[in-house]
């Protein structure tokens, strides 16, 4: 009966979350809601509303680490806006464009970008929106194009030292980042390769019929584009390879982009400030002002509050042992390998489905699979996820890791998703990585079993 009305809850969620988001609701009230839900179903279990409360905000205070991250990272987009950065990272991007391999490069210069600001969606605004600017002048197919743009962005979203999803992974599995960041790369070796393929030949097919030069003129006409105005790329680079803790790297990034506003762009010591806690805008007479805007500290605090709140409802399902049955369930059936990667696939396919974002999707995996990687490593279990609920948040429409990204764009909710290559060719490479290990592993078995067996009766 009690897990009947827990289930029941979790089922009304769903739709809630579902048809909220199909109404451009935030959210953030929508998980609030949810809360709301599972606090009645508590009580009516008779746990006390304090208990309720503290063990939401223990389960709020998970995200902490990550809303940290999320903050700098609102500012450093702020102050790579201000100083130039962004704008020059736009500028020598678009020197790369070639009509006969657009798509190809659209994906290339959304993996380096996503890789250095460590945000789908804010790669999908700084370097997206100018590339679908420049696909509407040459007749592109915009889904093609978002498509490519999207896989791109989930490449550094997965993968970048500055990343919020890779912290909160390395967080909840009490990993090293750096550690998972390079087992990540590793086994994205093949994915990217086949994407090259992929998008170079959906290129040779779909030329860019023109491109459209008015962005680098109007660039230059409002920053002072240089080699220096990339210094703070390079510090946070250079210090995450260090290994230097990535919140003081965020912070030395911030710094160097400062001196470098107002130093070599001639904005006011005050005015960078602002664009750092507000965000950058432009006079709305500037061609550029729809297209290079935005950031800021402040432009964070509802993705914030969606971290903490969807934390926080994990914690209280936590308590209330909410996915006891389906855990109990899972773990008995023993799985490892590639089965065991394919149940985790599937577990945050669905948990990207309800929870609507993909830091929910990430926690919601993280407690229902958790024990079934109890005889595995924890950094199995954070690659597993990485390769798992960090993509498949982002072909689920509704969740806010593809709304923000096709919303940003201005195309379709539904049509990138067969272009976005990379980001579903991959569960399906690590998969086959696992079945073939296991296939050749029991061939090499069996082949010894018969050696012996021979040398036994000889």
């Amino acid at each position: 009966m009690i897990h009947t009305v827990i289930y029941l809850g979790l089922l009304i969620s769903t739709v809630i979350i579902i048809l909220g988001v199909l109404q451009n609701l935030f959210v953030g009230y929508l998980l609030i809601a949810c809360w709301f839900i599972f606090v009645v179903i508590s009580i009516s279990r008779g746990v006390r509303v304090k208990n309720i409360l503290a063990m939401s905000f223990i389960g709020g205070k998970k995200s902490l680490v990550v809303i940290k991250i999320l903050l700098l990272i609102g500012a450093i987009t702020g102050s790579w806006m201000v100083s130039g950065t962004i704008p020059g990272i736009v500028y020598y991007s678009l020197e790369l464009i070639r009509p006969e391999i657009f798509v190809l490069l659209t994906f290339l210069i959304s993996c380096a970008a996503s890789f250095i600001l460590g945000s789908a969606s804010g790669t999908a605004g700084i370097v997206g929106l100018p590339l679908i600017i420049i696909a509407k002048g040459g007749n592109a197919n915009l889904n093609l194009v978002a498509g490519a743009i999207i896989a791109g962005a989930y490449f550094g979203d997965r993968c970048s030292p500055v990343s919020s999803s890779a912290v909160l992974v390395s967080n909840l599995t009490g990993t090293d980042l750096f550690t998972n960041i390079k087992n990540m790369l590793s086994s994205s070796v093949i994915p990217f390769i086949l994407s090259l393929g992929f998008y170079y030949e959906i290129s040779r097919l779909n030329p860019l019929k023109m491109v459209n030069s008015n962005l680098t003129i109007e660039i230059l006409n409002t920053f002072k584009i240089e080699y220096l105005v990339l210094l703070p790329v390079l510090v946070i680079l250079v210090l995450s390879l260090a290994k230097i803790n990535i919140q003081y790297a965020m912070l030395m990034s911030v710094l160097t982009a400062s001196i470098i506003a107002v130093f070599v762009q001639g904005h006011p010591p005050l005015q960078v400030l602002n664009d750092i806690l507000f965000g950058f805008k432009l006079d709305t007479k500037s061609f550029l002002h729809n297209i290079i805007e935005g950031g800021g500290v402040i432009s964070m605090l509802k993705t914030c509050f969606v971290v903490f709140a969807a934390s926080a409802l994990a914690g209280l399902l936590e308590d209330i042992r909410a996915f006891d049955g389906i855990k109990n369930f899972l773990t008995n059936m023993k799985l490892k390998g590639s089965r065991l990667y394919g149940l985790t696939t599937v577990v945050s396919t669905l948990t990207a489905a309800f929870g609507c974002t993909q830091s929910m999707a990430v926690i919601l995996t993280d407690e229902i699979m958790r024990d079934c990687y109890s005889k595995e490593e924890n950094y199995q279990f954070a690659l597993d996820m990485e390769n798992s609920c960090i993509l498949t948040s982002a072909l689920i429409p509704w969740n806010i890791g593809a709304l923000l990204c096709t919303t940003t764009l201005g195309v379709n909710m539904y049509g990138f998703i067969p272009y976005a290559f990379y980001i579903y060719v991959f569960p399906i490479i690590y998969f086959l990585y696992f079945w073939n290990k296991e296939k050749l592993k029991c061939i090499n078995g069996n082949l010894n079993s018969k050696g012996i067996r021979s040398h036994l009766k000889w």
